[in-house]
């Protein structure tokens, strides 16, 4: 389990800082080159998933989609200074639990 977790929080760096480079770049003027580096890291993330120790992409990519919300304001807070009312950490919460259950349920 703190494998795949290790492999989550990865994906989530790769995914959400590329995505983060892609809008400094084209949105925030920096230039291409940081486009470039968004590019990779996305290409990165795609990566991360495949070794996952569950096998099932769907299953893999659901739960992931959890992570990127709870890692996504975790960015935010850190790096553009946001900060989540109330609101925002329970769904970032009600993520993580989805996480957990698609992820880590004991299965027969």
């Amino acid at each position: 389990m703190l494998r795949s977790v290790a492999l989550f929080l990865l994906a989530a760096i790769a995914e959400i800082g590329g995505a983060w480079l892609v809008w400094q770049g084209v949105r925030e003027d920096r230039g291409w080159l940081w486009v470039l580096g968004g590019v990779l890291a996305l290409g990165a993330y795609g990566f991360v998933a495949t070794v996952q120790p569950d096998a099932h992409f769907g299953r893999v990519l659901a739960a992931y989609g959890g992570v990127f919300v709870a890692g996504s304001l975790a960015w935010a807070v850190v790096v553009d200074g946001f900060r989540p009312d109330r609101w925002d950490l329970l769904g970032a919460a009600l993520c993580l639990a989805g996480v957990a259950a698609i992820m880590y349920a004991p299965r027969g």
